[in-house]
């Protein structure tokens, strides 16, 4: 006790604020050189088409290193906030400590160098033994167990903050990386340091309201930031409102983690986690061939998960700062193991766009939005129950893109194909709507409801089309899933394409690939015949 009183009362807190810049640079470099190996390294040798066995295994120890990297940002954030949080504690404790023995001095008392405070006399010893001296000298002190008592409380939370401090950065050892290679032991760590500085993972928003989110988010500095990244990026990933950039990196982490889960059990995988090891391998591979490439052509894995058949949902282009921006639900048959061919599509979309914007497509973002569980090829592609169902999560990624969005206003446009467009109308007709500027329905087998005017969407903007042998939509009528959009009485405007069946509307070099671009950018899609 006499040593810790005299050591904290002096404590020079210079090395520690060291300390905790030294590991937060730490982090950040980390952090660099694992986006710039995929930037530099990865991204280039798929972009090149590197393949073979030699590529399979080369691209596994790349990986292997930049989840390593990950780990070891992980773990220097968690020591930077553990020695931030010990820092603020420690001084917190100081402060604490010299006010008593301040106010104990002015009080008349003397602090002994081991902390103990001595009572004082009431008057002149010579006269203990006057009938008032004793009363006198319960007043001169009344004091004292108070000072005693904060002094003896500072110095607790001191030791206290020291050894839990100790505990954790015993715990987390950023040297030994292979220790959670597969993720599970990071998130413990996480929680625990969370509690020890303080951050309730409770305080992380619902995702419910997507403009409260923004404002929690901008009101916590980089450094809250940074630690809610690092701890919970599975709770942040999903939560609409927050930035795409703190989106794609927190379900990167995500995914980087859920995949080196799949490498330790790969021997011991069912057939479900197979798959899913599958579909999700294949998307990082996505993912990791644009890294590198124009910055407009950047993907941004802005959620996925593994419930059911699969999740997923990934921008092209940054919407947070695109002057157009485009989000395309798919229909039927529509999983995490086929989702490469909506990327494929979203990426025609924004180049069709951007040949009719001011930035050559530098402005657009074109989204592929598998967020709902869409139906198989079976008796659930009839009922609007699955629609429904994902209605709210459309919504909820609708408002969140405007939330999020930086500056004027984005030109929103929300493409469906199929089911999807009946899951687009179930979205737009209930709660306050999608908020968007314009929506196109494409071989749509309804929209869930009798009228366009029962939409949200301005009817002048909302747009179908439908070629001559798409079955689906020649279908609709006959379904339970709306009246047609296409038919005059619906209220809808039509939209020209010159594609056949069901899936040709994405046809390179076509009017109808041409037509929805002009829609995203905000223009008019040409008549049959126009040139």
């Amino acid at each position: 006790m006499p040593e810790n009183f005299t050591r904290l009362l002096r404590q020079d807190f210079a090395d520690l604020d060291t300390a905790v810049s030294s590991w937060k640079k730490l982090a950040e470099a980390l952090g660099k050189t694992r986006t710039g190996s995929g930037k530099r390294v990865t991204g280039p040798l798929h972009r090149a088409g590197w393949a073979g066995l030699s590529a399979r295994h080369g691209f596994e120890a790349i990986e292997a290193t930049e989840t390593k990297l990950g780990t070891a940002q992980l773990d220097a954030q968690l020591i930077t906030t553990v020695l931030d949080t010990l820092n603020n504690k420690m001084q917190a404790a100081q402060r604490k400590l010299r006010n008593a023995v301040a106010d104990a001095e002015q009080a008349g008392h003397r602090v002994r160098s081991d902390g103990w405070v001595e009572p004082k006399p009431a008057a002149d010893p010579e006269h203990h033994n006057d009938g008032d001296y004793e009363a006198l000298q319960r007043q001169a002190n009344a004091g004292l167990a108070g000072f005693r008592s904060r002094i003896e409380e500072a110095l607790t939370e001191a030791t206290t903050a020291s050894y839990v401090a100790a505990e954790l950065l015993h715990e987390i050892d950023p040297f030994d990386l292979d220790k959670r290679y597969g993720g599970a032991s990071a998130t413990e760590d996480a929680a625990r340091v969370a509690e020890f500085a303080g951050i309730d993972a409770k305080d992380i928003p619902d995702g419910k309201d997507p403009k409260q989110t923004a404002k929690w988010w901008a009101a916590l500095d980089e450094e809250r930031q940074n630690f809610y990244l690092a701890a919970f990026p599975d709770r942040l990933g999903a939560l609409d409102g927050l930035p795409a950039l703190s989106r794609d990196q927190a379900n990167r982490a995500v995914l980087d983690m859920r995949l080196n889960d799949y490498a330790l059990r790969e021997g011991d995988l069912g057939y479900h986690d197979r798959y899913h090891y599958r579909s999700l391998s294949a998307l990082k591979d996505r993912l990791d061939t644009s890294d590198g490439g124009p910055a407009h052509k950047k993907l941004y894995l802005l959620g996925f998960s593994t419930e059911k058949d699969g999740r997923a949902i990934v921008a092209v282009g940054n919407p947070d700062t695109a002057r157009h921006t485009a989000v395309q639900v798919p229909g039927t048959a529509n999983e995490l193991e086929n989702f490469d061919g909506q990327i494929d599509r979203v990426e025609k979309l924004q180049r069709s766009a951007g040949d009719r914007t001011m930035g050559n497509g530098t402005d657009v973002s074109a989204i592929a939005w598998l967020g709902y569980n869409a139906p198989e090829i079976n008796a659930s592609v009839t009922s609007k129950d699955r629609a429904t169902d994902g209605a709210e999560a459309l919504r909820g990624f609708t408002h969140g893109l405007r939330a999020a969005h930086e500056g004027e206003r984005t030109h929103l446009t929300v493409l469906a194909h199929s089911y999807g467009s009946t899951t687009a109308g179930a979205a737009d007709a209930g709660g306050k709507g999608l908020d968007v500027d314009a929506m196109v329905v494409l071989g749509s087998p309804g929209l869930a409801v009798e009228r366009a005017d029962q939409l949200h969407v301005n009817p002048e903007h909302l747009w179908v089309g439908a070629a001559p042998d798409d079955l689906v939509s020649n279908l609709a009528s006959d379904l339970t899933l709306g009246a047609d959009p296409k038919e005059p009485g619906f209220g809808a405007q039509r939209m020209h394409v010159d594609t056949k069946k069901h899936s040709g509307y994405w046809d390179d070099d076509s009017k109808s690939l041409e037509n929805q671009g002009r829609i995203i950018a905000g223009k008019e899609p040409k008549d049959e015949g126009a040139g």
